[in-house]
């Protein structure tokens, strides 16, 4: 699927964030998605030595705390915002089971696609949560 304005500034959300507020072993990893209404819900990976969350899951849970739904894109950037990564295996099954047509973002960050959550490669993605 072709990238579109609204997709770009997507990942440039995603980007802000990381580069805010990933600073640190506890956050390495940010996600924006937006609501077909164009609203944008940002958050990051949560580590600690017990576990980790993702930060797609953040992403879902601050959505669901204003009454959101359904979800149209996401995206997930590491390294401080320089790289686009997919949704690890458990992340594309909680979004598959709540949001099964969504766009996911991935691919390098100079050249990004959108593509639908079910067509991402099986061993694409990594563990968000670090």
């Amino acid at each position: 699927m072709e990238m579109r304005d609204t997709d770009r500034a997507l990942v440039q959300a995603a980007t802000a964030v990381a580069k805010l507020r990933c600073r640190s072993q506890r956050h390495t990893v940010a996600s924006a998605a937006r609501t077909v209404d164009g609203r944008v819900f940002t958050g990051v990976n949560v580590r600690h030595a017990s576990a980790a969350v993702c930060a797609e899951l953040v992403v879902i849970a601050t959505a669901a705390t204003q009454g959101v739904t359904a979800l149209e894109t996401i995206v997930t950037v590491a390294d401080r915002g320089r790289e686009v990564v997919a949704p690890c295996a458990r992340c594309r099954q909680v979004l598959a089971d709540h949001f099964p047509d969504l766009r996911v973002i991935v691919g390098p960050m100079d050249a990004p696609l959108v593509v639908p959550l079910g067509e991402l490669p099986a061993e694409a993605g990594s563990d968000s949560a670090g």
